[in-house]
């Protein structure tokens, strides 16, 4: 097969969809593989590491789409990317369907095999090709908040660990999965006081039996988050319904209940967000103000730490890629019920329900597709 990866376009985007020993996996399975290039040039990894690795450079994103059966990237394709697909082929990457019509549209109208990072689940329930940039993103989700709450960058003027003598800033993080549990690592790290809200009491007995009294855990419902988003000055986003658009937890009136000067991060941005005064930023502009409360809402947050995300992110996705590869789109799929799980967009047909029920588009299972 002809894998082309080319280069991220979007906003601050540097990340790249295979670093040079995932193509060295592949070229050494007999696939061929076109890089653009300088495609990872910005994180260090040379036209001639991918060369070294198999690969062929190519100049121009066009004759890599033209040429590819399957395309390999990290973020959603824009729309110039989107119309430079074709039916048939291969979209192995994050796509984020829900929250996005414009998107969806054209990858039913390119008639291409559209198989989502975020999706694709695991024997234990989980999202294994999410997992890596949750953590990522659970961990930033701290770094931006405690670096938004100085003065200077329109926050009240806090230190999240507080100092002998003065109290730590209130952290409140809702949802106790991959990005609340990695946003809570490090917020106890640095001596905020955190409180963790989620639906799954199990989960909160888990986070207890570590974290003791260094957190307080409540379950999460309507009263509980506008009561404690209200005293937050910190407050991180962090739910998820797999494929779906992300619930809006915190209303417009509970932002406007919020000290002037407090921060919230939405890392479910990239599903729509759960706060309902978010949209999307981009890390050249990544906040605003609504009713005084600082907005970090930046929807490719890993790609600020673009290195450490790619090498973490290629480590969940080259096994798929390779069976991609070695089967064909629709063996690979029928040999691997969480790899179909994955399949959102397929040949003009909206595939993940979720997708098609946010969106409005006639479900068709991929069991259908595959026959």
């Amino acid at each position: 097969m002809l894998i082309g990866v080319p280069k991220e376009i979007k906003n601050h985007e540097y990340r790249v969809g295979l670093i040079p020993a995932s193509v060295r996996e592949l070229t050494a399975r007999g696939h061929q593989v076109v890089v653009q290039t300088s495609a990872g040039t910005a994180i260090g990894l040379s036209d001639d590491a991918y060369r070294a690795a198999g690969a062929v450079m190519c100049d121009g994103a066009a004759e890599i789409f033209a040429r590819a059966d399957m395309i390999v990237k990290v973020k959603e394709p824009q729309p110039v990317e989107c119309g430079m697909l074709r039916a048939g082929q291969i979209l192995y990457t994050y796509l984020h369907l829900a929250p996005d019509p414009e998107q969806t549209a054209a990858l039913v109208k390119s008639g291409a095999v559209c198989v989502a990072y975020e999706t694709i689940t695991s024997a234990g329930g989980g999202l294994p090709l999410l997992a890596p940039m949750s953590e990522v993103a659970g961990r930033m989700a701290i770094q931006a908040g405690a670096a938004h709450l100085e003065k200077s960058k329109g926050g009240q003027g806090l230190l999240l660990g507080g100092v002998p003598g003065v109290a730590p800033a209130d952290v409140v993080i809702i949802g106790a999965g991959v990005v609340g549990t990695n946003a809570l690592q490090m917020a106890v790290g640095v001596g905020a006081r955190v409180t963790v809200l989620d639906k799954n009491i199990d989960r909160l007995r888990q986070l207890d039996l570590v974290y003791g009294n260094r957190i307080r855990t409540l379950y999460s419902n309507a009263q509980v988050i506008e009561e404690n988003v209200a005293n937050a000055d910190l407050v991180i986003g962090g739910v998820l319904i797999p494929g779906a658009a992300a619930p809006k937890l915190v209303t417009r009136s509970m932002i406007g209940q919020m000290k002037a000067g407090s921060v919230v991060v939405d890392v479910a941005i990239d599903q729509g967000g759960c706060f309902e005064t978010s949209h999307a930023t981009t890390h050249a502009d990544p906040t605003y103000l609504v009713d005084g409360v600082v907005h970090y809402c930046v929807a490719n947050m890993p790609g600020a730490v673009a290195r450490t995300s790619t090498f973490a992110l290629n480590n969940a996705t080259i096994g798929h890629a390779i069976s991609l590869a070695d089967k064909g789109w629709k063996k690979a799929l029928v040999d691997d019920v969480h790899l179909s799980h994955g399949l959102n967009v397929c040949e003009g047909k909206v595939t993940y329900e979720a997708v098609a029920r946010d969106l409005g588009y006639p479900y068709v299972p991929a069991s259908e597709v595959l026959g």
